[in-house]
């Protein structure tokens, strides 16, 4: 892939993070999700690529727009798979809580795992227990392991877990093993990005959350060089006869990293949207607005800050806030 295409992907999770920031805590979560899909979808359109979504909105018939399958780009000769999620937390949005978040992921034409939106075990690590974390070992296992592979005794982990009733056991055993626990209210994939984030001050993600935001997990952590081990989880029939139909051969089966991300040369691209640990929301100052965002490649292992401050007079109609207010009306 060509290197300024990082760049160009910033370009597009700034404008899906422009286009949600302005519905923050007025409680509609839809609205915000639609703002940042037609912003995201309007900039993809500017990108020298010919990309085809494989972790989108939802099927054709669902999504109008960012749906799985769908082309985008403006060029040809750079094909690509793209996943994105226009905001990665939309309650968090409509609520006004930290930690919400515009992504994009790409890395070669059939490189990125075609996932059904279904549930997924994950664990997730970053590069100082790579090779260590077993997703079929019980997390007192895997606690030992991490703190082995860190030097650090289970007591000094701290463990992010999606605060849901389905990983009660989960929580129960590692408070039994003597880890902390960080529990997040929605999109574990800043919990994921966090274990390979050394300020960040967390060890591991473990826990069930949605399947599409493992992949995006997954393209940030080969980019940062952590690891993740990863098995889709069906509640039901009819989702594992979509996953079969989705090229997913065995439903049991265990995905490394590198299957869930193929290759070397992977770009992952993200804006804050509300403020968290990782990044600052969007911030407004008058008719500027401040942006801060992290991309990164996998092939250099290049992680840069970009802090950008935009006029939004200059932004295409999807900006302004005198739309926002028609709609709102």
């Amino acid at each position: 892939m060509e290197r300024e295409l990082a760049l160009e992907l910033v370009r597009v999770t700034e404008a899906a993070a422009l286009a949600a920031a302005p519905w923050m805590g007025k409680g509609d979560k839809i609205a915000a999700d639609q703002a940042a899909v037609d912003a995201m979808r309007a900039t993809f359109d500017t990108v020298n690529m010919e990309g085809t979504v494989v972790i989108g909105e939802g099927e054709k018939d669902e999504a109008p727009m960012l749906y799985t399958g769908e082309e985008l780009g403006a060029g040809e000769d750079i094909k690509l798979d793209i996943a994105v999620d226009p905001v990665e937390g939309t309650r968090l949005v409509a609520k006004g809580l930290p930690n919400s978040l515009a992504v994009v992921g790409a890395a070669e034409r059939g490189h990125l795992l075609n996932a059904p939106d279904m549930y997924m075990k994950k664990i997730a690590v970053g590069p100082e227990a790579k090779g260590v974390i077993d997703l079929e070992a019980s997390p007192t296992e895997n606690l030992e392991a991490v703190a082995e592979a860190k030097g650090k005794d289970v007591s000094d982990l701290t463990v992010i877990i999606l605060e849901r009733p389905r990983h009660k056991e989960i929580v129960e055993e590692v408070r039994e093993a003597g880890a902390r626990i960080k529990f997040i209210l929605d999109g574990d994939v800043a919990g994921g990005i966090a274990t390979a984030l050394e300020y960040s001050g967390v060890d591991m993600l473990i826990g069930i959350g949605g399947a599409p935001e493992g992949v995006l997990t997954a393209t940030a952590l080969k980019c940062l060089g952590g690891d993740m081990q990863a098995q889709l989880h069906s509640r039901n029939d009819s989702e594992t006869e979509k996953a079969l139909q989705m090229g997913i051969e065995d439903i049991e089966q265990i995905f490394s990293i590198d299957d869930l991300v193929k290759g070397d040369d992977a770009i992952f691209s993200v804006t804050g949207i509300t403020d968290g640990e990782m990044l600052n929301g969007v911030r407004y100052h008058g008719e500027q607005a401040e942006t801060h965002s992290i991309v990164m490649r996998s092939k250099t292992r290049t992680v840069r800050h970009i802090k950008a401050k935009h006029r939004i007079e200059y932004k295409p109609s999807y900006f302004k806030k005198e739309v926002l207010a028609t709609k709102e009306s």
